[in-house]
């Protein structure tokens, strides 16, 4: 007797697409397509040309969800095979939400005004130099976890959950929950509308009828209100011009020339910036694969790591400007009943809109109100995981992180006041403001700095006195100081620029002005005076216990 045929959606037994493809479909590519728009509002906010970055930046930076997902796609196969299993859930992968935030706000814009402002560029020109600066910074960081890859669970030994989780969750609450509600509540009906749809069903768990993804519910209710809203003159709502498609643009194309590799001192002092968030995916890549796994999907860590690695280093070479990273909302996906369809209908969708050009018409039309709260999700799921992922007596730790965070949003809102145009044209600055604001301003400079190698730092620092192991605290204060002497951390500069504290005057702007000298040394002291403190005062130190062992 002849079997029945196979059904197209499965593979050697393996049922790659079911219903619950859907559901996961929806959230993982709109959550990527929420990235890639943000982008484009975040830089249009420093006067970054539109139409530049949707034909140069977006494109490399969609090539990298593509080829990720489809990589896991296949490892996706390969697990199913090796396990016989047809119920075996593919990885997640996407923009990383913190590099969108943080390459954006803290490279890509500063840069960008630093070439118009400083440099006297124009804003083609500024853009295309930032845009170069962009790439070195994603092919560092590529090259950076590939070579991290081999050792994914050496890293985790070595610097403890609440350093890497900790500056997790001062982005996730500075940047990523915290910029978005600006624009969500700027058309507040519509916003609160999809705001409390989606926390409700993603966060509550309370699904909506007929299981409608919460996503894709929050986009259709609250798109239609916006529209409404539109329709009936309310003031603030308007609808969207339609731009002119460039179908199949080719400005990325040119990255692949390598004439982005002559920008690499202008990329360098960013550098600092860049590469902390790429030690965060990696390690996030091994909680990702650690959660899969519990889920019943055993995938081979240093594989996950590298499929990213080599994702952000081909979209970096092809123009991309974000990395991309494994998400850890892996078991969510498989109870949803997800497979392999929805990761690879996510690679196909985002790559597509990105490297064919119609990302012009769905920026365009889909109201930003309407999909921007899934980022207060993500900002709320990555502060809480950072938290219930870390031992509770590390708990100060973590909050400890983001208190730099703070700082780089306190900055970022002062900074925009006072260069804004109308204190230029009444021959206003900083210089003509009270000293006491002066102060506090120059300390918030530096404090928001490298924030995140900060914030990293200081967790790390404090989780480690929290264990008794004032040695490891120590040294980490220690090479605090020692950052600071070079600009990694609590650069005074503009832009965030490195320096060294002394040398000839041929070396021109490397050298640290005499200008900042005093409080740049004051702050490398002040570590370096801790972590002498801290060596001496290991000797005394009973390790036999732990504060917070009884919790």
């Amino acid at each position: 007797m002849l079997g029945s045929p196979t059904p197209p959606t499965a593979w050697g037994g393996y049922r790659w697409l079911t219903p619950g493809d859907v559901n996961a479909f929806f959230g993982l590519m709109l959550d990527n397509l929420t990235g890639l728009f943000l982008v484009v509002i975040l830089l249009s906010g420093f006067g970054f040309p539109t139409d530049f970055a949707i034909s140069a930046l977006i494109p490399g930076t969609a090539l990298g969800v593509f080829i990720g997902d489809l990589a896991f796609v296949y490892f996706a196969f390969r697990l199913a095979k090796k396990k016989q299993s047809s119920d075996v859930t593919a990885m997640p992968l996407g923009l990383d939400t913190p590099s969108v935030f943080g390459i954006s706000l803290l490279i890509l814009g500063p840069s960008f005004v630093q070439g118009v402002d400083t440099l006297g560029l124009s804003p083609e020109a500024a853009a295309r130099r930032t845009w170069h600066i962009g790439i070195w910074c994603i092919v560092m960081s590529g090259l950076l976890k590939l070579a991290m890859a081999p050792a994914t669970n050496w890293v985790r030994r070595v610097i403890p959950r609440a350093g890497l989780l900790g500056s997790l969750a001062a982005i996730a609450l500075a940047l990523i929950s915290f910029f978005p509600l600006t624009e969500i509540l700027a058309q507040s009906l519509p916003g609160f509308l999809a705001l409390s749809i989606v926390l409700t069903t993603l966060i509550a768990r309370i699904p909506l009828p007929k299981n409608i993804p919460g996503t894709l519910g929050a986009l259709i209710v609250a798109g239609l209100v916006y529209y409404l809203m539109c329709g009936l003159g309310i003031e603030g709502y308007h609808f969207p011009t339609i731009s002119e498609i460039e179908w199949l643009p080719t400005a990325w194309m040119e990255a692949t020339t390598g004439s982005w590799l002559g920008a690499f001192a202008d990329a360098l002092p960013y550098l600092p910036i860049a590469l902390p968030f790429a030690i965060a995916t990696v390690v996030g890549g091994i909680d990702c694969t650690e959660s899969a796994a519990a889920a019943g999907d055993d995938y081979h860590t240093p594989t996950v790591v590298g499929v990213e690695a080599v994702a952000t280093l081909l979209a970096g070479l092809c123009g991309g400007v974000i990395q991309t990273t494994p998400y850890i909302g892996h078991p969510a996906y498989k109870a949803m009943g997800g497979r392999a369809g929805y990761t690879l209908g996510t690679a196909l969708v985002i790559g597509s809109a990105g490297l064919l050009g119609y990302f012009t018409f769905l920026n365009d039309v889909i109201p930003k109100p309407a999909v921007l709260p899934i980022l207060v999700f993500i900002g709320l799921e990555i502060t809480a995981q950072s938290f219930s992922a870390t031992p509770k007596r590390h708990y100060a730790a973590v909050a400890i992180a983001c208190l730099p965070a703070l700082a780089s949003l306190v900055f970022n809102f002062c900074d925009r006041i006072l260069s804004d145009p109308a204190l230029g044209r009444a021959g206003l600055s900083l210089a003509d403001l009270s000293p006491p604001f002066q102060e506090a301003f120059g300390v918030i400079t530096m404090l928001a700095s490298g924030f995140i190698l900060t914030s990293l730092l200081w967790a790390w620092g404090l989780a480690a006195a929290i264990d008794r192991r004032l040695r490891v605290a120590g040294g980490v204060y220690l090479a605090c100081g020692l950052f600071t002497l070079v600009g990694l951390m609590h650069s005074p500069l503009q832009g965030n620029r490195l320096f060294v504290p002394f040398g000839p005057d041929s070396w021109g702007e490397l050298v640290l002005g005499g200008e900042y000298q005093e409080r740049v040394f004051e702050f490398a002291a002040g570590y370096a005076v801790v972590g002498v403190l801290f060596l001496i005062w290991d000797r005394f130190v009973d390790t036999t216990t732990i504060a917070g062992d009884h919790e």
